[in-house]
């Protein structure tokens, strides 16, 4: 993998023996993996100064390297920004209040929270026939 316009250098080199070289400016932030004829490069953590032209070129003895068309990187710098979320958070309560504020709206809410009392009569019942009487009747 060759960087080719802005600086000019080499990134990632692997040989036949799968023996890798990865330049000192991409240690740690470079993985490869190969496949058959297949191979995939990830970079991480990218940086403003990683823009540039990459290509994967092959080296094959007697030629000169054999090279396809590049891909063009363009980092631009991201500022990771807290009031962003906070503000995201607070719109998001809001809206949560103004839904609620408009369900409890349509809904009479003194009914919904009001105990449902029924009424029951004050009424006492008393046996007053002598045959109920004559059971408690204290006998000597």
């Amino acid at each position: 993998l060759l960087r080719t316009h802005v600086q000019p250098a080499l990134v990632l080199s692997v040989s036949g023996l799968n023996k890798s070289e990865v330049s000192a400016a991409f240690e740690n932030r470079l993985e490869y993996s190969r496949e058959g004829n297949r191979t995939v490069i990830t970079l991480h953590n990218l940086q403003e100064k990683d823009s540039d032209n990459y290509i994967c070129a092959e080296q094959v003895e007697g030629f000169p390297l054999l090279s396809a068309s590049g891909t063009m990187v363009l980092v631009k710098e991201c500022k990771k920004s807290s009031r962003g979320f906070y503000a995201l958070l607070i719109v998001v309560a809001l809206l949560f209040c103004a839904l609620m504020c408009c369900t409890l709206c349509r809904v009479d809410v003194k009914k919904y929270f009001q105990k449902k009392k029924k009424k029951k009569p004050n009424v006492i019942y008393e046996d007053m026939t002598y045959n109920s009487r004559r059971n408690t009747l204290v006998r000597s």
